[in-house]
């Protein structure tokens, strides 16, 4: 067991220093700590992953990428122009993302990709896509929203993934509606799209229906050379389609909503409100990362807070955190930042080859939304719960001043050991909170075999270590 997680940090450093942001199509992670070999067998006719000695491969392929990922990357934008991969389109929302070959090559256009699908019959697809290197979480579009804010994400993808849209209402459409930017598009690739047989064309007829119900506009639609079909939609930027429709259905919501609200909230039948006015689209990355974020609102104090957050972040990572830790950076590929403000930390992380997955905790403030303004991606979360990922998931975890609001709601002890849980074996946690959090912490990291050193009064740096309780013992 230990030399698989030797191997699992030896993959993350060859990953870090040859392929940068990139995915490549010839990328390996160790058969040992993905020890799944059902999907090989299950998808060997469609390219996704093969097993090689001691690796797995991904060749990029998938259910519809039959010529590759990077040639249907490439059809989406000839299709469409107007997406512009890394410029106007720069976040993602891949749904139902398979191994997430889709998010890993649109990382090599600077476009950062949240994949998300749910533990299934064919064995960890969201653990192989972390192990690659590639943003992913474990979700469903099911009863409850998606731990997303409203008007989210610049694009939706959704290939062969067998989502029933005009489910319960249209509800999980509806749900999609809410976390799409306005002006924002859906690709949608799959059997209904292309074929004329009973079935496909009732599911086909049933989403025309639903998405002129909710204003969306078919944009484009294609065909590869394959046979592989797709259809672009684009959400309205104004309440002025909705106004205008003969029949009200679905409603506009009516009650004053909570614009964030979506943890452990039940799924909408409605559509939000949009703007009085058409806004701006963001700017095209990587301006947007340091622009003003339309969701910031008017008030002068939380402009002034957002650029001096930038600041501060921007000096504390190239003058501590990249020098002065002694943190092995070119070993980090996925960074964890569980209480992410404004993103400050990733946006001054923004150059490394890596990237950051941005937490914001339930019971402070509300940043999300600037978060993804600013080109970057990020989720709720309750830090007295688990979080909805594997094992040994994370390079780097950050947590600054964390636990302040959490000792009030759970014990300390609940939220190390989920530390632990995430972190890979020789991974890093880098902590910056009070004398009194961290000398609570310190002795809880080393009962579980951390190594830890205290820096500037402040800063705490662990190290996971490989030791593991022997079988039937507890911790």
């Amino acid at each position: 067991m230990f030399d698989s997680f030797a191997g699992r940090i030896q993959n993350t450093s060859f990953m870090a220093k040859e392929q940068g942001h990139g995915e490549g199509c010839d990328a390996l992670i160790w058969y040992d700590n993905v020890p799944h070999p059902k999907l090989v067998d299950y998808k060997k006719g469609q390219n996704w992953v093969q097993k090689s000695g001691d690796y797995f491969e991904f060749p990029g392929g998938g259910t519809q990428f039959k010529d590759g990922v990077q040639k249907y990357i490439q059809l989406i934008e000839k299709t469409f122009p107007t997406i512009k991969w890394g410029k106007h389109t720069r976040v993602v929302l891949d749904v139902g993302c398979g191994v997430a070959s889709f998010g890993g090559y649109l990382l090599e256009k600077n476009v950062i990709t949240m994949s998300f699908a749910p533990k299934d019959e064919h064995e960890a697809q969201i653990q192989f896509a972390l192990e690659r290197g590639i943003p992913a979480t474990l979700s469903v579009i099911g009863t409850q929203r998606l731990t997303f804010p409203n008007d989210a994400y610049d694009l939706i993808h959704c290939a062969r993934c067998r989502v029933h849209w005009d489910a319960n209402g249209g509800k999980p459409l509806l749900e999609l509606n809410r976390i799409l930017r306005p002006g924002g598009f859906f690709v949608w690739s799959a059997t209904p799209v292309y074929r004329d047989d009973t079935r496909d064309m009732n599911v086909w007829n049933a989403m025309v229906a639903l998405t002129e119900s909710i204003c969306w506009k078919a944009v484009a639609k294609t065909m590869d050379s394959s046979g592989i079909g797709l259809v672009i939609y684009q959400k309205p930027v104004s309440n002025a389609c909705y106004e205008g429709r003969k029949e009200n259905s679905p409603p506009l919501c009516d009650k004053v909503d909570r614009k964030n609200n979506s943890w452990y909230v039940p799924l909408g039948n409605c559509l939000p409100k949009l703007s009085s006015i058409e806004l701006d689209w963001p700017a095209s990355w990587p301006e947007r990362l340091h622009s003003k974020p339309h969701s910031l609102g008017m008030e002068s104090s939380a402009e002034e807070t957002y650029y001096s957050d930038t600041k501060r972040w921007s000096q504390l990572v190239s003058e501590v955190y990249l020098d002065g830790l002694a943190i092995n950076w070119s070993s980090i590929r996925n960074v964890m930042d569980m209480n992410a403000g404004y993103g400050g930390f990733a946006a001054a992380l923004v150059d490394q080859p890596l990237w950051v997955m941005n937490v914001v905790p339930i019971n402070v403030p509300d940043t999300l939304s600037v978060i993804f303004d600013r080109g970057l991606i990020g989720i709720y979360h309750d830090w007295c719960e688990a979080l909805n990922t594997y094992p040994r998931t994370y390079d780097l975890l950050h947590a600054n001043y964390l636990f302040r609001d959490h000792t009030k709601r759970c014990d300390i002890i609940d939220v190390a050991v989920e530390m632990d849980r995430i972190l890979r074996p020789g991974g890093w946690l880098l902590l910056q909170d009070d004398i009194e959090t961290i000398t609570k912490l310190t002795p809880l990291l080393r009962s579980l075999h951390w190594e830890t050193t205290f820096y500037q009064g402040q800063f705490l740096v662990g190290r996971k270590g490989f030791w593991r309780p022997a079988h039937g013992k507890s911790i």
